[in-house]
């Protein structure tokens, strides 16, 4: 397999949205444009990863189906899907990033994260790296709002919180820097449409 990457240039702002997509939903395009809008963004990627470490793998759909299902839901010329990650064989975020950022530190990347992974973003390998390597943003889900800004990751990384009033500015900034985005907010989530899947199949 050859590994490829989305279409880049020098100075490009580019949001990095990981996950299973399993399966990708119009709540993941809705938090892209988001990000796309309020970050000045230019490009938007959904890194379809190999699995997520945390969570049970067994009955995961191979990362080239799983892609070509979200290439079918993106329908934003600004939002590329890669499972680029499946092919370079890494299985946690902190590789990914470093390995973004260490081959091309001419791109302006920005991860972006839902509240409900900040809630447990302490739990990820190597997430105070995360942290130094890359600004990143958090968008608000249902459910989730407390819960994230009281977590564990979320009071040692205080000092690095920006004000929402400068989120175009995150992408130009050092890390460690981030944000939390407030605004119309999606409950559509992954393991709610599988859970309704096998309830129509059954």
């Amino acid at each position: 397999m050859i590994l490829r990457l989305p279409p880049l240039a020098p100075g490009l702002r580019v949001g990095l949205y990981g996950g299973s997509f399993n399966p990708a939903h119009a709540g993941h395009r809705h938090v892209s444009r988001l990000a796309l809008r309020r970050l000045a963004l230019d490009r938007m990627w959904w890194l379809v990863s190999p699995g997520n470490p945390l969570k049970d793998r067994s009955h995961l759909p191979d990362a080239a189906s799983r892609a070509a299902g979200a290439r079918a839901v993106a329908q934003d010329p600004r939002i590329a899907v890669t499972d680029f990650e499946a092919v370079l064989g890494v299985r946690y975020t902190v590789e990914t990033l470093s390995w973004l950022t260490d081959r091309h530190p001419e791109i302006r990347f920005v991860w972006i994260m839902g509240a409900d992974s900040l809630a447990t973003f302490h739990r990820w390998r190597g997430w105070r790296e995360i942290a130094a390597r890359m600004p990143f943003a958090v968008i608000d889900r249902p459910g989730y709002t407390l819960r994230a800004m009281a977590s564990p990751a979320a009071r040692a990384l205080a000092a690095s919180r920006i004000d929402e009033a400068a989120a175009p500015t995150l992408a130009d900034r050092k890390p460690p820097a981030w944000l939390f985005l407030h605004g119309p907010r999606n409950s559509l989530s992954s393991t709610a449409l599988r859970a309704t899947t096998v309830r129509s199949v059954s």
